[in-house]
């Protein structure tokens, strides 16, 4: 692992700051009431306080969970949101693992938008991927032959459930929103909540009971390894 996260100048202890941001991103909460369910547990704690920590912490906890190398399979699907009223499109690629390998907002879906995902998606992992599965959009063909011509293509409706599935969350927690504000504010929360909530979704249906708490217990510990709770003392 990397260096811990710094935690110079905060009086809270880091289980604190981390809890408060795997409560904000994990569930379809809002500040104030990750401030309740903290007092609660007598913590006191402003929801302004909250919201700093998320928008401090949030993308470089992601950042530390998305440290694996990506699958060699990607998939690649696009859907609409409305920010302001207006029609954008939120790309999103993951591997065959249900990684989310990376988001991004646009105001289009014709073939400079898909060539520029595409381009941003070999520069943030650093590799090049065996297969991309799509649907049917021809932005994706035309940005993929001229990007990466020599990776496999399969353009099949049926064939990208993953990456249509891994948009559910989203779409969650934008109701749970009202919606977002601006590009850049939904930009910030996705990249940052695209990290940190698929952590802790595994495939349950998959799973025994037991089998379920063994990968939660795991997870919860890489998390801590992330946050730096392991390893620190125990205020910062």
């Amino acid at each position: 692992m990397d260096s811990a996260p710094s935690y110079r100048g905060h009086r809270y202890p880091v289980e604190v700051i981390s809890h408060c941001v795997w409560l904000y991103f994990r569930f379809p909460l809002s500040f104030r009431e990750v401030e309740e369910l903290m007092l609660e547990r007598g913590v006191v704690v402003s929801h302004e306080t909250v919201r700093r920590w998320c928008t401090k912490f949030g993308q470089v906890y992601a950042n530390g969970l998305r440290r694996r190398r990506p699958g060699d399979k990607w998939h690649l699907d696009e859907v609409f949101i409305k920010i302001n009223g207006e029609l954008k499109y939120l790309w999103r690629a993951v591997d065959q693992d249900g990684t989310v390998l990376d988001i991004l907002v646009q105001n289009r879906q014709d073939k400079a938008a898909a060539r520029r995902f595409f381009r941003r998606l070999l520069k943030r992992t650093g590799v090049v991927p065996r297969v991309v599965v799509t649907d049917k959009l021809r932005s994706y063909g035309a940005a993929h032959r001229e990007v990466m011509p020599s990776v496999e293509h399969r353009s099949h409706k049926g064939l990208n459930n993953r990456a249509e599935n891994s948009h559910q969350p989203t779409r969650q927690r934008e109701r749970a929103m009202k919606g977002f504000r601006s590009v850049g504010g939904a930009q910030r929360f996705l990249a940052a909540f695209s990290g940190i909530s698929p952590h802790f979704r595994p495939r349950r249906h998959l799973m025994t009971a037991p089998g379920y708490r063994t990968e939660m217990t795991a997870r919860f510990t890489i998390w801590d390894q992330v946050t730096g709770v392991v390893g620190l003392p125990a205020a910062a």
